[in-house]
């Protein structure tokens, strides 16, 4: 691999020792006396609810009032209940938020008669990247989904290179072209799949995993029994959607929402390790005896281990003396201190303390300064859901165009739909309604408009467009 994707790895590998609290058992540093208490989990976790809010739901442009657009949109919606699109996205957007990025893969499935969605895990993707910088809205030529298959010594099997690749070259002759259903335009691009693998004894390690030697490797082959050595896969376009956590601009991967943390996550265990060494200390203090007399192994006249006990009497003599060291003081230090790196934590990672659980929202001043400490977490959702403003739609577009290949769509031009992310805020629903009814009867709002501020609100609406149509109805049955 590339020393870029050898840092790569090597960075998802900490961060994933990190959100399972291994970091220190990753570096070698006090094995099970150090302490890690789940805080890079809590800032995933918290981190992954507000981006994704309280609903994630298919939303088109345009689907009011159209009846061919809401039909595709009902579809679309079907099509993401079945595929249990929220629970894969919970999956791929955790991943992109502690690792940097997650990668989507589409296919159609000829027994279901529907594109299917899987998440692909980070670290076996490796895209062929143009050199110099590479601008947002390009996409990568040739992508390699790779991993390695250890070897099994129970049943001898070998260890293996598997690569499965994507890449758009022109289709069989230069001057071939092909009409998509998609395009008004013949196009001579179509995407090729292989998949092959390769015994690892003979791969190169010092190789390229974008040059490894055909002759070498061995193809798999698909349900139908077509062998996958430059599978036309009849597309102008990869089925693969590489979502990066946030804006990355010529850098094409996304950066984790725990990088800015990581030495504040070091030095917390540190924290919390002394801490509970302390604790130890102040629960069984250590006790200093003299002039005291001790049981005495009678075999070998050595005093025995002296164990502190509840109702213990140690007889002392005229100048014996019973003296215990109070680390209690240190205790408090040290809790304080692990008090001021959650405050630093909480600023570094965006994330307010009554996200993190640090503070009752009951003992926040008043309403209006509970808001305002949700300034820095709103920035952050609304940069982080800005690097995925182009990515949804995108897996959208291929989710139609798959389903217009499978003969379920007519063919031409795709409208655009997107994953609508639910409110991640509190908000006051009594103002939202009355701002929405009085919009409403001002003429200023549309009653779609309204719906959709009512959504954002938190109110159980479930499919907006199915509101306002209800709606509708019942105003007509009043006149």
């Amino acid at each position: 691999m590339p020393e870029l994707d050898r840092r790569r790895l090597a960075a998802y590998t900490v961060l994933a020792a990190y959100d399972s609290n291994q970091g220190a058992a990753l570096l070698s540093e006090g094995g099970s006396e150090h302490r890690e208490y789940g805080d890079a989990s809590l800032i995933v976790d918290q981190t992954l609810s507000h981006l994704l809010g309280e609903t994630q739901q298919v939303v088109f442009d345009g689907a009011e009032g159209d009846t061919a657009v809401q039909a595709r949109q009902t579809l679309l919606r079907e099509w993401a209940q079945a595929e249990h699109l929220p629970l894969r996205m919970q999956h791929g957007e955790r991943t992109a938020v502690l690792l940097g990025d997650t990668v989507y893969l589409l296919a159609w499935s000829r027994a279901k008669a529907r594109p299917v969605l899987k998440t692909i895990d980070p670290g076996f993707y490796f895209p062929v990247l143009p050199e110099g910088a590479i601008d947002a809205d390009e996409y990568p030529q040739r992508v390699h989904l790779a991993w390695e298959v250890p070897e099994d010594a129970a049943t001898g099997g070998k260890g293996i290179l598997r690569r499965v690749t994507y890449e758009l070259e022109p289709i069989g002759d230069r001057d071939a072209s092909r009409a998509y259903p998609w395009s008004s335009q013949p196009s001579n691009i179509t995407c090729y799949l292989t998949d092959a693998e390769w015994d690892l004894d003979q791969v190169a390690r010092a190789g390229d995993i974008d040059a490894l030697s055909p002759a070498l490797a061995r193809y798999r082959s698909n349900a139908d029994g077509e062998v996958l050595n430059r599978l036309d896969l009849q597309l102008d376009f990869i089925p693969l959607v590489h979502i990066p956590n946030t804006v990355s601009g010529t850098e094409h991967y996304g950066q984790s929402s725990l990088l800015s943390a990581a030495q504040l996550l070091d030095d917390l265990a540190a924290a919390d390790t002394d801490s509970q060494r302390a604790s130890a200390t102040t629960g069984s203090p250590i006790i200093g005896l003299s002039g005291a007399r001790l049981p005495v192994d009678r075999r070998t006249g050595n005093p025995l281990p002296v164990e502190v006990e509840p109702g213990m009497v140690w007889p002392l003599g005229d100048n014996g003396q019973l003296s215990t060291i109070d680390t209690s003081a240190q205790l408090a230090e040290l809790r304080a201190y692990v008090g001021a790196l959650r405050d630093r934590l909480s600023v570094v990672t965006r994330l307010p303390a009554s996200v993190l659980g640090t503070v009752s929202p009951s003992k926040v001043p008043s309403g209006y300064a509970l808001q305002l400490s949700f300034g820095p977490l709103d920035a952050m959702v609304r940069s982080m859901r800005l690097a995925r403003e182009a990515k949804y739609p995108l897996l959208l577009k291929m989710v139609q165009r798959l389903y217009q290949l499978g003969g379920v769509l007519p063919p031409g031009d795709n409208p655009r739909a997107t994953i609508a992310f639910g409110a991640y805020l509190p908000t006051d629903q009594a103002t939202a309604l009355e701002l929405a009814a009085r919009g409403v009867q001002a003429g200023v709002l549309s009653l779609e408009t309204a719906v959709r501020l009512l959504v954002e609100a938190g109110f159980p609406i479930k499919d907006a467009t199915l509101e306002v149509e209800r709606l509708r109805r019942s105003t007509a049955t009043a006149v």
